[in-house]
């Protein structure tokens, strides 16, 4: 387990709970504490090639910072195509537990064509089928312990789900959003739907690639998987959320895209540099991307 990266506008208590179960909150019937345990063990079953990941990625103190507490009902934005291929969810749907709620978000189906490539008719179509087949690989994988789960798009949402989320999560998943908002006002819509979502006080957390302020609007707009804090929080405070916390727990000072970087040249997809011995171990040596870790409450 990683030893926590330094904290800001988050109390030492709050952040030292995940590793010490020393301090309690100062009213634990209005925040629950994390089970430290319980997350504990289930990171310990992960696979190898997940927790090969936690060095970057901090699930442990990234969970204990947005406050994440058994049963809850959460909503992960992108979460993958299946139960395998989705990394977080692996992690959450246990921790939640059965009395909790794992949710599904998907793009909205109209945003798929504008990827080109990859995204071609039949890819299309067959996205129109991933809300079952999420939802049934992460109830097989649960079993009767899991919690319950559902799929929806950010265009699809059940008028009956407003209002009933403790948070919704967007883990490395505006981007592409930000990409295509002048195209369809897609990050905004899906800020807009996670406030929708969440009862009064409700959280949001985001994980996302951080640009340097320095960086050029047009560079860093999310096309080359990097966007502007400042831009983060402007968003979301424009839809009616605070600012609750930052966090450089998933900081990584190696990092310093300049433009014409792309985010993918890092680990774990080595975009670019594959075939190159030399250049893939400089890769390598940065590790994963530089990331904004922030906490938002809905107003």
């Amino acid at each position: 387990m990683t030893v926590f990266k330094t904290l800001t506008t988050l109390s030492v208590c709050a952040a030292a709970a995940l590793t010490l179960a020393a301090c309690k909150p100062a009213n634990t019937a209005q925040a629950p504490a994390v089970d430290t345990a319980a997350l504990g063990q289930i990171l310990d079953v992960q696979t190898d090639k997940s927790k090969a990941r936690y060095v970057y990625r901090n699930p442990a103190e990234t969970i204990a910072f947005f406050g994440l507490t058994r049963g809850m009902k959460v909503a992960e934005a992108l979460p993958g195509g299946n139960w395998d291929g989705s990394w977080y969810t692996r992690i959450l749907a246990p921790y939640l537990g059965k009395d909790g709620h794992i949710t599904g978000v998907d793009y909205a189906p109209e945003m798929w064509p504008l990827f080109g490539g990859f995204a071609t008719p039949e890819f299309i179509k067959a996205k129109e089928t991933w809300p079952a087949q999420w939802t049934g690989s992460v109830s097989d994988a649960g079993g009767d312990a899991g919690p319950a789960v559902s799929a929806f798009t950010f265009s699809t949402v059940p008028s009956g789900d407003k209002g009933s989320y403790d948070a919704v999560l967007f883990i490395r998943a505006l981007h592409n959003m930000s990409r295509f908002e002048d195209a369809g006002g897609y990050m905004s819509t899906a800020i807009t739907t996670a406030h929708d979502l969440l009862k009064p006080g409700g959280i949001v957390g985001v994980v996302q690639h951080r640009a340097p302020e320095s960086a050029s609007d047009d560079w860093a707009n999310g096309q080359n998987g990097y966007i502007k804090q400042s831009a983060v929080i402007a968003a979301f405070e424009a839809a009616g959320f605070k600012l609750a916390g930052s966090s450089d727990i998933n900081a990584n000072a190696k990092d310093m895209p300049q433009e014409g970087d792309f985010v993918w040249r890092l680990p774990p997809s080595l975009s670019g540099s594959k075939e190159d011995p030399a250049k893939r171990a400089q890769m390598q040596a940065i590790g994963e991307s530089d990331r904004m870790t922030l906490k938002f409450v809905k107003k």
